[in-house]
């Protein structure tokens, strides 16, 4: 794990600027690479390329940038390669040569092998800038999901990369601005796919690759999809359904994605909620380990929002040395909240983020570098309640309007606690959705609403200039059609979940972005493209079986399950909002005197000052829950578009 900057332009550059603007680039990402840090700069070809580097394979040798053997071919690669060791055997045996025990190195043994074809074979998280000497062409490749970052900014003859925008912006050619759509977008949540806050910079999208060529004193950039998360057509799903067949297909792929994942030369934890996509990656790991794991646990002071019970029952059913990190108040706001918008580079409507933030820190100080996590099951396995309630309405055509009626009621119920973020009052419909997909999903119903209320917050001058952006609209048009056609209504409802929700904010703020801001890898297993391909040939009604979300995977892994985690409802992994008791409430109180005071607010120009202070007063007057937390989402996205400013425009 490490970062990644660079830029690569159609002239040549001057060595010595180029390294001081490198330089500049690099240490805004030191934090990712804490252990070394590695240049190479072709002036005459205009290339530049760093790397920052977090040491987890080859401790001692595995220093990039990596040249082929005969230097044509320039490396830098933040993420990690799994199985790469057979990778390494075959291609020696086939004459390759290796400078390194790393990981990395493979690629260049693969590119020199099938050229754009090798990114069939890398198995894993990663974010690739390779550079081809005899093509003079620069290669940026990022993983399938989306799992570590890669942005970039075009500035006339010149292309600019990093790990994160933070690397970008330290450029000189890139003015830091925030971008005005994107400032509606982040108080609404969700952003378009492939867009960034800032303008001018965008993030390559998952599953991509990107080809930049110098032509005739300018920039030739092509951009290919290479994966995608490509669900069975409808009409070509076997009518008759062996379950245990996926079973067995489910755990095997699990079980080896985790396996693969516990290589490295440094100490593999896990992070362990109460839910079952940790605790099920505790129990494989702890059976391929053959001996305790360490897992890291967060505990909140709300009863109503605290999984850390079951997590503490889980680790001692697995002989487990359990670090729990309890979070209240003072921990969640002031300085860790501002310290985690600046690393996220976007905003966030729970504190969860937060969290996330400060438990990567104590991992840090456990002296650990690496995590396996459990991001992805849900995507893949249909586990969130607006799956459910898609799955309800749109996908049960075998099941009576009263049976849909008694799991929609009782879906209702037992979410009555996240209503307001996570699911919509009523349903919400949206022409571009209803056009693209049959149906305007459960998952962006809750953020329409927010953006029923955000938008009138903005300033007058960002009111006019987007008076006529349907941010909706916008983030459906960034979504493949062809990939939801003939599809089943469930998985139409996780595709479009994945590319939008999944890697802008799952993988953002509640993965890569707080992780390695204490420099710490997190390897989320079931986010293996061998385990998404078991996954998507799993029919619709076994993933949610009933009213049992991730039956398949439940029925998988329900040895190394305690019977009442076996048995639980999906419980979303949130933070206590801000309006569940008086102490956090002054604690977001300062947070608001400091960046959403008049003259802050005034001074950015993003929003209404006297529309946030009548905001405000509604917040701190309102005493229905739903409404509350509607209310604390778009209060904390108000204060993150304000840190962002500050923090990066000033």
């Amino acid at each position: 794990m490490c970062g990644i900057a660079g830029f690569f332009s159609a002239s040549s550059v001057d060595r010595d600027r180029s390294h001081e603007i490198l330089g500049d680039m690099l240490e805004t990402i030191h934090h990712r690479g804490p252990d070394g840090r590695g240049e190479h700069i072709d002036a005459e070809r205009g290339v530049v390329m760093g790397h920052t580097r977090l040491s987890i394979n080859d401790l001692a040798g595995g220093c990039q940038p990596i040249l082929s053997p005969d230097k044509k071919i320039v490396l830098t690669n933040n993420g990690e390669f799994y199985d790469f060791k057979r990778y390494r055997s075959t291609l020696m045996a086939e004459g390759d040569r290796f400078s390194t025990k790393s990981d990395s190195e493979i690629a260049i043994g693969l590119y020199r092998q099938l050229g754009l074809e090798f990114t069939e074979h890398l198995r894993g998280e990663f974010a690739v800038a390779l550079y081809d000497s005899e093509k003079d062409e620069l290669i940026l490749v990022r993983d399938r999901f989306g799992i570590r970052p890669l942005f970039f900014s075009v500035q006339g003859d010149t292309l600019i990369y990093g790990s994160e925008v933070k690397a970008i912006l330290a450029h000189p050619a890139v003015e830091p601005r925030l971008d005005s759509q994107a400032v509606l977008h982040q108080l609404m949540q969700t952003i378009v796919p492939g867009s960034s806050a800032f303008k001018d910079v965008q993030a390559l999208e998952p599953g991509h690759l990107m080809r930049i060529r110098r032509n005739n004193g300018s920039l030739q950039i092509e951009t290919h999809r290479y994966w995608d998360l490509d669900f069975p057509y409808e009409e070509d799903r076997p009518e008759k359904v062996d379950a245990q067949e996926h079973i067995d297909r489910v755990r095997d792929e699990l079980i080896r994605a985790i396996v693969f994942r516990l290589e490295a030369d440094v100490p593999v934890g896990c992070y362990l909620s109460g839910g079952i996509d940790s605790c099920c990656i505790l129990g494989l790991a702890t059976g391929a380990m053959q001996s305790a794991v360490k897992a890291f646990t967060i505990s909140f002071d709300n009863d109503d929002y605290d999984e850390a019970s079951i997590a503490r029952q889980m680790a001692e059913s697995m002989e487990a040395d359990q670090e729990m990190i309890h979070l209240a108040a003072e921990d969640l706001y002031g300085e860790n909240f501002i310290k985690t918008v600046w690393f996220a580079e976007r905003s966030f409507y729970n504190t969860l983020g937060v969290a996330k933030y400060l438990m990567s820190k104590r991992v840090n100080e456990c002296g650990y570098k690496t995590v396996i996590t459990g991001e992805g099951s849900d995507e893949l396995f249909g586990g969130y309640p607006a799956f459910k309630r898609d799955m309800f309405l749109h996908g049960m055509s075998h099941e009576t309007d009263e049976v849909r009626a008694e799991f929609q009621a009782a879906l209702d119920k037992s979410n009555q606690l996240f209503k307001g973020a996570i699911l919509a009052d009523d349903q919400r419909h949206h022409p571009a959705w209803d056009a693209i997909c049959g149906f305007t999903p459960s998952w962006i119903q809750p953020w329409m609403e927010t953006l029923d209320i955000a938008r009138p917050l903005l300033s007058e001058n960002l009111r006019e200039e987007l008076s006529d952006y349907d941010p909706i609209a916008a983030i459906a048009e960034g979504v493949d059609g062809d990939m939801l056609e003939g599809r089943h209504p469930l998985d139409r409802a996780q595709y479009t979940w994945s590319k939008c929700q999944l890697e802008g904010q799952i993988l953002n703020w509640g993965g890569d972005r707080v992780d390695m801001a204490n420099s710490m890898e997190s390897r989320p297993a079931f986010l293996d493209h061998h385990v998404a391909a078991a996954a998507i040939e799993v029919p619709p009604s076994l993933r949610i079986k009933g009213n049992i979300e991730k039956w398949v995977l439940r029925e998988a892994v329900r040895g190394v399950l305690p019977e009442v985690l076996y048995k639980r409802e999906k419980f979303a992994f949130m933070a206590p909002p801000a309006h569940t008791d008086e102490k956090k409430k002054a604690k977001v109180e300062a947070l608001i005197d400091q960046y959403l005071n008049a003259k802050t607010v005034v001074d950015a120009g993003l929003l209404d000052p006297t529309r946030v202070t009548e905001f405000l007063d509604g917040w701190r007057n309102d005493t229905d829950a739903v409404s509350l937390t509607r209310k604390d989402t778009l209060l904390n996205h108000l204060l993150c578009v304000q840190i962002l400013h500050g923090h990066f425009v000033g």
